[in-house]
């Protein structure tokens, strides 16, 4: 059985209101033959007559009378849907599901965040954060979420735009021998010997610590691990040893000393999403865009991508 559609139950509703195919028909901009023949296939669809033809009016069947207000509400609502959707366009209301690492929610983010709820207040942002960038391009190519912030991602062939180069610095005790140092840099070799904070498994940028110092000469031996991102710069502070952290995500009068790697630790971060994306993606991107300052605009080769 055929369900009935949207124009079919304005076409009834309509010749309700008017009392009149002929009316109907002019109100609708239709020709009456093509209004019977609809409401004919309603009837058709519902099992049964839903208007009684009188010689000067239209009066509703008990099916009929029973099935109206249904009608009118399947209506009502495909409106609020069609409101909805003009007010999301117009970027008044909505929800977006944004996919980041955690180093992402930690740093260049909540400044984007502030802003757009300032710009867009009824757009409700909802939030997904990842600990590894290669669970953040599953979570995107499996549709949960709209936009991924993060490294770029390998072998994607949606659209990628290019956010900025993240800086890493090293974080040690401020009362640390090497903290001092005018240049305020250091090489991760002269680290070799130390115990290290490192990052649990999981987490992107245990690969990332364990990458850059391979190409320094050695394997850095972990002191602890720690499973959150945010907890890094802490721990290296309170002396339990260096850490690699994105400069971003450490927070203002950090008591830590914070030295440049040499040579210098970056990343380029994108967002990107599956196919072109609607209006309400395209404005947060390019608030992104705009707002995110992250790191120096150099043109250096990138740590791997595969980072968290």
């Amino acid at each position: 059985m055929a369900m009935p559609t949207l124009r079919q139950l304005e076409y009834l509703a309509t010749v309700v209101d008017t009392g009149s195919f002929t009316r109907a028909a002019e109100q609708l901009h239709v020709t009456q033959p093509a209004l019977s023949h609809q409401i004919r296939a309603l009837e058709v669809a519902l099992g049964g007559p839903l208007l009684e033809r009188l010689p000067r009016a239209v009066r509703l069947t008990p099916t009929g009378r029973a099935v109206l207000p249904h009608a009118r509400a399947a209506l009502a609502e495909a409106e609020r849907l069609h409101a909805a959707a003009r007010r999301t366009a117009g970027l008044e209301e909505g929800e977006l599901e944004v996919a980041v690492v955690y180093s992402v929610s930690l740093g260049v983010l909540p400044p984007v965040l502030r802003d757009w709820r300032r710009l867009h207040p009824g757009v409700r942002i909802r939030l997904r954060e990842y600990a590894h960038a290669d669970r953040l391009r599953e979570a995107m190519a499996e549709g949960r979420a709209d936009l991924a912030i993060g490294p770029a991602p390998t072998g994607w062939e949606g659209p990628i735009r290019e956010l900025g180069v993240e800086e890493f610095t090293v974080v040690l005790p401020a009362e640390d021998p090497l903290a001092d140092r005018p240049a305020g840099t250091v090489g991760l070799a002269e680290l070799a010997d130390r115990d290290w904070v490192h990052y649990a498994p999981d987490n992107g940028l245990a690969d990332l610590l364990d990458q850059v110092c391979a190409r320094a000469g050695f394997h850095p031996r972990a002191a602890i691990r720690a499973e959150q991102t945010s907890a890094a710069p802490l721990l290296a502070a309170a002396g339990l040893g260096p850490a690699l952290v994105p400069a971003d995500i450490v927070p203002a009068h950090f008591e830590g000393a914070l030295l440049r790697p040499d040579p210098p630790v970056l990343r380029t971060l994108t967002a990107y999403t599956r196919t072109r994306p609607d209006s309400l993606t395209v404005a947060f991107a390019d608030l992104l865009a705009r707002r995110v300052r992250i790191g120096p605009e150099v043109s250096r080769r990138p740590v791997p991508d595969a980072s968290g």
